[in-house]
């Protein structure tokens, strides 16, 4: 079919904001000047050249040092080597990851006279995209066409892939539609590129379509476009369909590999169907075909496993796991220990904590994060804050969510003289400067019944340059409402707005049932209302509480209206 340029460039119009490159226009002959390394014997110039070739292929620069020493080499060259040299070059550094240095390195080029080709082109195109400057590689397309160059598959895969990168899907979406329409048939590596970035978007439909049309038209999907698929199916919840996939797949002789396990093992795990997924992991053992589970898959299961409480389970399958030759790493102990943690079981998660210790697994942030929060949650703050000060003897820095942890369970344990040692210490390190640490402290003196001192910490905020959130708000309206002033907990509430935070579900839930706590049932019906109309609902408590004044003729029948429907 035939490839339409100026279409194209219509494309590059409409895609792109219009940008400057930032190199002058290329020259389309090879400088005649004389270099200062003029004439390299011929055959050490042909080793030279064969080194790049294959130092190129097989990725084997020592570093970036090693590869920019041999560009410098070959822009010295008389004769000036063929471009292909300096694109491989070009192409080796932009996978090292080094995407400035390669614009660099093209601008040197055109300083030397040397007027590049659609894959030196192709190459800063990549370079920008993954620098997410989408623009600029837009505006080389536009060049490439204009110097009357078409572009390849890889060059336009390239710009799909950077509109990806941006989560620009729909730009993206539009450029495939617009090469198709202009004869440019998008081959396998354009739709994957296009499936990835569906996907990461939560797009499944529209990625489904795609795989479907790729089908029709020809292409073979492989096990990684499956399993991207796959996995977001299972991110959304959709694991039957996930599974109906798989098993769609396998008929067509494609067999799954362990990524593929992996996702349906973590969405049965995480649908709760640990049955299901234990199956999967033996399936995996018994197909010789397949790579062995590895620890994403046995971490899943586990994890599976402690969500419901089935800890006998988890550490059967930790066991396996250690017994298939697959070493549990940090994350592995982290499951466990978090496992034992929710279920209460602290002595169980510290066994496990001195067992990774001695397996010569290092604790990491987490790891204590987990064991300091189990610690409070057992009502043990002594032992708590004791492996706090082993953390950091240990060389583990704690960071916010430590801090939040210690002085939520502080508060919780009503130890508030400690709560403020604790918070007193981040405000000299420079630590506080974060809302959720001061709702934790409002909560905590609210808790407490110390009211007057969680008012002067959320007066203050503003002062220190901290803006209340929605959660602040909610937090005050309740510590109002149990010490019974509720003037003050409905003025706070009609503030919010005024103070750019718009109350949620929770705010007027806690204010209605404040209300209704105080026998302010009018009020009570007036904020509902308001509730439902804003597009929130009563929660399980608030409703309980007005059937139970419906049942006694308190409130107008009306009101079941305004009340979510039970079954």
């Amino acid at each position: 079919m035939g490839k339409s340029t100026s279409s194209l460039l219509l494309i590059c119009n409409r895609l792109i904001i219009r940008v400057s490159l930032p190199f002058r226009a290329f020259t389309s002959h090879y400088c005649s000047t004389i270099r200062e390394n003029a004439k390299a014997p011929y055959q050490k110039r042909n080793q030279l050249l064969n080194s790049v070739r294959d130092h190129c292929k097989s990725g084997t620069f020592k570093n970036l040092d090693h590869a920019l020493g041999l560009f410098d080499i070959m822009l010295r060259m008389h004769p000036l080597p063929f471009i292909g040299y300096f694109n491989q070059l070009l192409g080796a550094v932009a996978r090292m990851k080094h995407y400035s240095v390669v614009i660099t390195q093209i601008k040197r080029m055109e300083s030397f006279g040397i007027s590049p080709n659609v894959y030196t082109l192709t190459v800063l195109i990549n370079c920008y995209c993954h620098m997410s400057w989408v623009d600029f590689g837009f505006s080389v397309l536009a060049t490439i066409l204009k110097l009357g160059y078409q572009p390849n598959h890889i060059t336009l895969t390239t710009l799909v892939n950077g509109l990806c990168l941006r989560g620009n899907i729909a730009g993206a979406v539009r450029l495939v539609e617009e090469m198709e329409n202009k004869g440019y048939e998008p081959d396998v590596i354009t739709c994957k590129t296009l499936v990835n970035g569906l996907c990461k978007i939560g797009e499944t439909g529209v990625a489904i379509r795609l795989l479907r049309k790729m089908e029709k038209g020809g292409f073979e999907p492989d096990v990684v476009l499956y399993s991207m698929v796959i996995d977001s199916l299972c991110k959304d919840r959709l694991v039957n369909d996930a599974l109906n996939l798989s098993s769609e797949m396998m008929s067509k002789g494609i067999q799954p590999n362990v990524v593929t396990y992996n996702c349906l093992v973590q969405g049965l795990c995480n649908s709760g169907r640990w049955r299901e997924a234990a199956t999967l992991l033996n399936e995996m053992g018994q197909r010789k075909i397949m790579q062995n589970p590895d620890k994403v898959t046995y971490n899943s299961l586990i994890d599976g496993h402690c969500l419901q409480n089935q800890m006998d389970e988890a550490v059967k399958t930790f066991n396996m796991m250690v017994e298939k030759g697959c070493s549990p790493d940090v994350f592995s102990y982290n499951i466990l220990i978090n496992g034992y943690c929710k279920s209460k079981k602290i002595d169980e998660a510290m066994r496990i904590f001195h067992e990774m210790s001695n397996k010569g697994v290092i604790p990491n942030v987490m790891t204590y994060n987990t064991l300091i929060d189990g610690f409070f949650k057992v009502e043990r703050p002594q032992a708590a804050l004791e492996l706090f000060h082993k953390m950091q003897a240990c060389g583990q820095h704690p960071d916010p969510q430590t801090y939040a942890i210690l002085l939520d369970g502080f508060c919780k344990n009503r130890r508030i003289v400690e709560a403020m040692a604790l918070f007193q210490e981040m405000e000299e390190k420079k630590l506080d400067h974060n809302i959720v640490f001061y709702n934790i402290l409002i909560d905590g003196f609210c808790n407490v019944g110390e009211l007057t001192t969680a008012r002067e910490i959320f007066s203050s905020l503003f002062a220190k340059g901290l803006q209340p959130n929605v959660r602040t708000y909610t937090i005050m309206v309740k510590g109002f409402c149990k010490e019974g002033l509720i003037d003050e907990a409905i003025e706070l509430l009609e503030k919010m707005e005024g103070n750019g935070c718009s109350p949620n579900e929770h705010t007027y839930n806690t204010l209605i049932q404040g209300l209704l706590q105080h026998g302010e049932t009018a009020k009570a019906m007036k904020y509902l209302k308001m509730m439902v109309d804003e597009g929130f609902s009563a929660n399980a408590t608030t409703a309980a509480m007005f059937i139970d004044l419906l049942s006694s003729n308190q409130v107008d029948e009306n009101i079941r209206e305004l009340l979510p429907k039970s079954g």
